[in-house]
């Protein structure tokens, strides 16, 4: 490790996760990268992301946690094998992936979530061209092709099918994944949306459900599935509000429905603070 990187990359531990990880990324992400001293890929990994942890400037923050010594986050997180790295920002998981990447792809999944920092001020990251969601499947399916052992392209493709909008061919994928990969947190992001959006197969329009909540203000199935349609549509708050109604004022309706509903949303949202608020709001309706 070099001096500029040791400024930016330390040992992660049960005593300091919470203050080094989850608190610290509150201001700044923080990459923690699962390894092990006998894990061949590890030795690749680890040296270009300290390599990049250099160059990004306190952008970000490298936490490193061997899974040998630290059993217990590597029990928290799930991890099956290794090398896995998770992203960390605004205190939850953000993002993460499993497998030694090649440079390339280590700056694509950081420009996803990290501004590159100049003597600690903020500068244009270098523009990644915005690929579509088909033309990210042929490249997928391409890779896939001349590379089949590597299950991470596959979790990649999974996302890039629900993206076009081809939940089956999605669902499919994520279910043939293999054990470490299935609770990476996209997979496990991706199948909660999936789930909300299984839902409106079949569903009235959104007009029509407010209709019928305009109506009868105790149809419950018209607000959960407004709720999935402002969710999904791009109005998080909005469908949280509907699923924290029917909590409020019908709690086992349809084996409790609202309460699965808002923790599968929760677990798709990247805004924290949204997340935190209604998360209270639900805590403070059950208790």
């Amino acid at each position: 490790m070099t001096d500029a990187a040791l400024d930016h990359v330390f040992d992660v531990t049960e005593q300091n996760f919470e203050a080094e990880v989850i608190n610290a990324s509150l201001d700044t992400p923080v990459l923690v990268d699962f390894w092990a001293t006998w894990c061949e890929p590890c030795k690749t990994l680890g040296p270009l992301l300290e390599q990049l942890a250099t160059e990004y400037k306190g952008a970000f923050r490298l936490g490193k946690v061997d899974v040998d010594k630290s059993q217990q986050l590597a029990a928290m997180f799930g991890i099956r094998s290794v090398p896995t790295v998770m992203l960390v920002k605004d205190g939850q998981i953000a993002d993460g992936f499993a497998g030694a990447l090649p440079l390339g792809q280590l700056r694509e999944f950081l420009s996803r979530h990290v501004q590159l920092l100049e003597d600690g001020e903020d500068v244009e990251a270098p523009e990644v061209p915005v690929e579509t969601p088909e033309a990210a499947i042929n490249r997928l399916q391409q890779a896939i092709a001349a590379e089949p052992d590597r299950a991470e392209l596959k979790l990649d493709l999974a996302v890039a099918l629900a993206q076009a909008g081809r939940s089956d061919a999605a669902a499919t994928e994520l279910d043939a994944l293999p054990a470490n990969l299935a609770t990476d947190a996209r997979a496990v992001r991706l199948r909660q949306q999936l789930e909300l959006a299984r839902a409106l197969k079949d569903a009235p329009a959104r007009a029509e459900l407010e209709q019928r909540i305009a109506a009868d203000a105790t149809d419950w199935q018209a607000r959960d599935l407004l709720g999935v349609r402002l969710l999904l549509g791009g109005d998080p708050a909005g469908g949280l509000e509907q699923f924290l109604a029917i909590l409020e004022k019908a709690r086992d309706w349809n084996d409790g429905a609202a309460k699965k509903r808002l923790l599968a949303a929760f677990g798709t949202l990247d805004d924290a603070e949204l997340v935190g608020r209604y998360r209270r709001r639900m805590a403070s309706l059950l208790f």
